[in-house]
């Protein structure tokens, strides 16, 4: 919610398991001695745990809440070195930095390099690193700049961000909240151990209506189409076409909400407007800064990246000019339908969006060459963006959804800090363990799509399905309006194959209206300390699973 920009708002006490701060209280330093060296510590852990199991199982575990749990930990110990843990906030600036520090390594940086490694193409490792590096660090200020305005807001569901709050709540507080929590564990941990995707039935439970319901039948069209109809959609590309038209009526959306929003701002010079609309024209006016930055600094650097890399030897002037345009367009969209994406269904389809790019550029004539250099670029951009967003709504939650308020824009930018901390360590830990790993031909498996698809080419079926299903993807992301997203979250659930999780937002759906029906308004708050339990304990599992199977390889 937007409200008025206040010197220090009271924080609202949320319930039990949230201790509300005196308004004059200060947010804990993420580069305080004891908060550095513990969100350090749990980077290095974070990082090399995300790069191996990337590199094994092809995925990346959720640790947010392994931080929240350590730095719990250690607030138990009777020292007063560690008596600053027993903070929820100090508990969320570990969970910021861990979080970032698993993603950033594996999906922004350890990803993109490997591509020019499986294409031959060595020499461009150590550039690409540095270009991603930097892609990473613009795409989490980003998020940071861009969180709580029109675009992103606040009060959207970043499922994931919630789960991490909810158990820090409970962790602090404990009372019915922590019981709920616990019984939302319980189901998670359960259903993931039969194999079930537990965080598609949480998401369901919180997530938008609409948006959930768009996600689900994409989901169930994914999973159901050959089957019944002999009808594969994957490799019709429809998805693929379906997320072109729907993302580019999304960015569309996002410049008329900035231009809508200066336009009121400018009205609301001369009239008596109310607090709401002025707030939501400063965050508009935010947003239209963020862009043009985030846009100058994509540019800058495509342009480093060029270079460095060599590629601009192999093109004319006019096709580097077409390929440096081209790139920074691709990665302006694909941060942006990855943060809706995950602002609103918790699942990100980074891969196949940054497959969507690269298969652009083929058909627009790249040579292979710049195409490792864009395959590698698009898909760095967004994972850390919208784990930033998880990690920035577990603080806003945390910090009593006090929007504007001193306390909250402080804690944001402690939040920031802590997550910068966790990406640099991210890029030292890439920087020295991607050696080995490639010693032992070991990359994402993503990573060998992307390299098939540059050394195949394009068909003109191809081309022509992706345009043909631009089409309905375009009027769907229209029908639903940049509230609801029905075309971006329509084409993420198309790009999943995972019929399983299509039931279990459709369980999650019906279970909510249900829950809905018989406590009212009363259910919102219960849901969403549930679902955050349900989604807690997928994750837990996940990760712990997915631990023990690396280890094991």
């Amino acid at each position: 919610m937007h409200h008025e920009v206040t010197a220090v708002a009271p924080l609202e006490d949320k319930g039990a398991g949230h201790t509300a701060l005196p308004p004059a209280a200060l947010h804990p330093k993420a580069l305080a001695p004891a908060n550095l060296i513990l969100t350090v510590v749990l980077s290095v852990f974070g990082a090399i745990v995300g790069i191996q199991m990337l590199a094994s199982l092809g995925i990346t575990p959720s640790t947010s809440l392994i931080g929240a749990l350590a730095a719990m930990t250690l607030a138990r110990v009777p020292l007063a070195m560690f008596r600053g843990f027993r903070s929820v906030h100090a508990q969320n600036l570990a969970q910021t930095s861990i979080s970032s520090a698993t993603f950033g390594a594996a999906n922004s940086l350890f990803l993109p390099i490997g591509i020019p490694f499986l294409f031959g193409l060595p020499q461009m490792v150590v550039p690409m690193l540095v270009g991603v590096s930097l892609a990473m660090l613009l795409d989490a200020w980003l998020l940071y700049r861009m969180f709580d305005t029109p675009a992103f807001p606040a009060k959207n569901p970043w499922p994931l961000g919630i789960a991490a709050a909810e158990a820090i709540k409970a962790g602090d507080g404990g009372g019915k909240q922590a019981w709920l929590l616990l019984g939302g564990l319980a189901t998670g941990v359960a259903g993931a151990v039969f194999k079930l995707p537990m965080s598609a039935f949480g998401v369901a439970l919180i997530g938008g209506l609409g948006a959930m319901t768009a996600f689900g039948i994409g989901l169930l069209v994914r999973g159901y189409s050959a089957p019944l109809f002999g009808f594969d959609i994957g490799t019709r590309y429809v998805p693929h076409g379906m997320m072109i038209g729907a993302g580019l009526v999304a960015l569309v959306q996002v410049a008329r909400v900035v231009l809508k929003k200066h336009g009121r701002a400018a009205d609301t010079d001369s009239t008596a407007a109310t607090k709401e609309a002025l707030a939501e024209a400063r965050g508009a006016s935010v947003l239209g800064r963020s862009l043009k930055l985030g846009g100058a600094g994509y540019l800058a650097i495509m342009v480093l990246l060029c270079a460095g890399t060599g590629i601009y030897t192999g093109m004319s002037p006019g096709m580097l000019a077409l390929f440096i345009v081209y790139g920074t367009f691709a990665a302006f969209v694909h941060e942006l339908i990855v943060g809706i994406a995950a602002m609103h269904s918790g699942w990100f389809p980074a891969f196949a969006v940054a497959l969507i790019s690269l298969l652009l550029g083929i058909l627009i004539g790249f040579p292979p060459e710049a195409l490792v250099v864009l395959a590698g670029f698009s898909a760095a951009t967004g994972p850390a963006f919208a784990d930033m967003g998880y990690d920035l709504k577990a603080g806003h939650l945390l910090r009593g959804e006090a929007s504007g308020s001193a306390f909250e824009l402080e804690g944001r930018r402690e939040q920031m800090i802590a997550g910068m901390v966790g990406f640099g360590v991210a890029i030292v830990v890439v920087a020295c363990a991607y050696p080995l790993f490639f010693a032992n031909h070991q990359t994402a498996p993503i990573n060998a799509a992307y390299v098939a698809a540059i050394k195949a080419g394009i068909s003109g079926e191809t081309a022509r399905n992706l345009a043909l299903w631009a089409v309905p993807g375009a009027l769907l992301q229209l029908a639903g309006g940049p509230r609801q997203q029905l075309g971006v979250l329509f084409a993420t659930g198309l790009l999943i194959a995972s019929p399983m999780a299509g039931w279990m937002v459709a369980a999650g759906i019906a279970c909510r209206l249900a829950v809905h029906g018989v406590l009212g308004a009363a259910a919102r708050e219960r849901l969403e300390v549930f679902a955050g339990g349900v989604i807690a304990g997928d994750a837990l599992y996940s990760f712990f699973s997915g631990a023990v199977k690396s280890l094991r390889k």
